[in-house]
């Protein structure tokens, strides 16, 4: 506990009590019309009836009484009172609770890919980092890459941050270290990225700077409804790149976890192409992948 020194002042009716250590910077300066909601000491210190201001600046807290009461009745009372709230809240202010980030590791098709998920949303997109000399702004994956030298690409997306390794490492080797690494990021405040996120409601716009005909809106509905909650759950992202009417070849976007896994081709071809075929039969007749 902080030690508290009562120090009379030159103006008989005000108190100092004075603190071991600074308590803010500048100051402040209340009344019984102040708004203390988030200042728990001024709360408490009001509540007796003969308190009229409170000042705090520096290392000490000042207290203006009312003639009604003297000093040596209520000094010690203030004291404790003082000791007490700055126990609980050594900045003056109310402490906020901290964030309670839950990482936990999930596998995904891609062998080299492990998603780690958290109880949080992280971002309202998604941003994918596809090298060490692309992750300028994505300040999460400069983290990553920094603390791990087998960390190939990162993918962040919603809730879960999907990592791909090289092959110097196996996931049960490394994997404890990141999920505790990510986790301990979020936990002290680490910032996601600083660049603007993609949106999944169409984001190939951002990457092929058009908007979608009819025909590629109707394809794009059958995946973001049937496809793409599979795909993303496996820390993954699929969009509909490009469309050749002519020969009514789809071609898709993967990335994340996605993107150089080996089940993704068969994937494709024995999934998503059938689903395709099945919804819009006079669209769809081939699916072919863009490695993203």
């Amino acid at each position: 506990m902080h030690t508290i020194l009562i120090e009379p002042t030159e103006n008989p009716k005000v108190m100092k009590f004075v603190a071991d250590y600074n308590l803010i910077p500048g100051s402040l300066e209340l009344d019984r019309d102040s708004d203390i909601s988030e200042i728990p000491l001024a709360q408490e210190l009001f509540n007796y009836p003969f308190v009229e201001r409170v000042f705090i600046t520096a290392n000490f807290v000042a207290v203006a009484k009312q003639d009604t009461v003297e000093w040596e009745h209520v000094a010690e009372s203030l004291k404790n009172v003082i000791e007490d709230e700055l126990l609980a809240n050594p900045r003056i202010y109310l402490q906020k609770k901290k964030e309670l980030y839950e990482i936990y590791a999930e596998m995904t098709p891609n062998p080299n890919a492990m998603k780690f998920v958290s109880n949080k949303l992280l971002i309202d997109g998604f941003v994918e980092v596809k090298s060490r000399e692309e992750s300028a702004g994505v300040t999460l994956a400069q983290a990553i890459f920094t603390e791990f030298d087998f960390a190939k690409e990162v993918f962040v997306s919603d809730n879960f941050v999907a990592v791909t390794r090289d092959n110097s490492v196996e996931w049960h080797q490394v994997m404890m270290a990141v999920r505790g690494f990510i986790a301990e990021y979020l936990q002290t405040g680490g910032e996601i990225s600083t660049i603007e996120a993609q949106k999944h409601e169409n984001p190939v716009e951002k990457i092929i700077n058009r908007d979608y005909t009819d025909n590629e809106q109707k394809i794009s509905d059958i995946l973001n409804e049937y496809v793409a909650p599979a795909v993303e759950n496996d820390g993954g992202k699929i969009s509909l790149m490009e469309y050749d009417e002519s020969t009514k070849t789809a071609k898709m976007l993967l990335q994340g976890a996605c993107s150089g896994c080996p089940s993704s081709t068969a994937t494709l071809k024995g999934g998503i192409e059938n689903i395709l075929k099945q919804f819009v039969p006079d669209l769809v007749e081939r699916v072919e992948a863009v490695n993203g």
